[in-house]
């Protein structure tokens, strides 16, 4: 007696086509989402399209929003795989709604709209939280050591700023006759005007030191014993003047030299701060 099989005909046609919703279990991620996008407030992201016309039709920015959202839960980053999933993943097409998108255009949409889904982030938390599931009561905090786009070689302390510019001075004679060979070696190299970037360093800490509440007459005196002004906090700098031992890098001045696991790297710190109930991101 010859085996039974449940009907498989993989190119019978069906007179009506399946919901794309029945395909994916009620619980799938990509059906969560899709309602989340709608409960969030993209008016940010509808702003940038007013005006446009009647015969500008850009892409829904709904759906664009629910398409990278889904890749990036998913660990799907390049806007060449969303594009290619959205032909392969049934989650993709169906929060694509039958919009097939080129790379190009994802991967723009992301760009002209980075402040607009940042700003989501927001929301999410605030939505997390009406659900019940932030309590904001215990929060833990970690972080972790992101290698920054520059040489730690190219940083300077301020130490080290006024010694470098009596240097340079010395050496302009030798450098004008080398000029057009130091052109080339430097070549995507940032310009470096030592007497403009410690104006810079010291217009930032005179910043600073206001933020922290110190005054410009604040001359690093303690009262009696000192300039002979009324008793205060000792500074161990004048007012507006770096530490010697502050240091910026002039390819990227935000990143700073940290301890990582390859050495001393020039990097950036990210942390992430999550919901000890149900771990759920709460700033970053």
């Amino acid at each position: 007696m010859p085996t039974s099989y449940l009907p498989y005909e993989p190119n019978q046609d069906l007179l009506l086509p399946h919901s794309l919703r029945e395909w994916l279990p009620e619980d799938h991620l990509a059906h969560y989402i899709n309602d989340t996008i709608d409960a969030l407030d993209l008016r940010a992201f509808y702003a940038r399209y007013e005006d446009g016309g009647p015969r500008n039709q850009p892409f829904h920015p709904a759906m664009m929003v629910k398409v990278l959202v889904y890749g990036y839960a998913t660990g799907v980053f390049s806007s060449r795989k969303i594009a290619k999933k959205l032909h392969e993943d049934v989650a993709f097409p169906l929060l694509g709604a039958g919009n097939f998108l080129k790379h190009r255009t994802i991967c723009e949409f992301r760009a002209l709209h980075l402040q607009e889904l940042a700003a989501l982030f927001v929301q999410v938390v605030k939505l997390a939280r009406e659900c019940g599931l932030v309590r904001l009561g215990t929060i833990a905090v970690d972080g972790t050591k992101l290698k920054a786009n520059a040489s730690k070689h190219k940083a300077m302390s301020d130490g080290r700023m006024p010694a470098a510019e009596a240097e340079l001075k010395a050496r302009i004679d030798a450098l004008l006759a080398r000029a057009a060979l130091a052109d080339q070696a430097e070549a995507g190299e940032p310009e470096l005007d030592v007497p403009a970037e410690i104006a810079r360093r010291e217009q930032r800490q005179r910043e600073a030191d206001a933020e922290h509440g110190r005054k410009p007459d604040d001359d690093g005196s303690a009262g009696p014993g000192g300039s002979g002004k009324k008793a205060g906090p000792a500074f161990k700098r004048p007012f507006g003047e770096p530490p010697a031992k502050a240091q910026d890098n002039f390819t990227d001045p935000d990143s700073r030299i940290m301890k990582s696991a390859a050495g001393f790297e020039q990097c950036y710190n990210g942390q992430t701060a999550v919901d000890a109930q149900a771990q759920n991101i709460v700033v970053a």
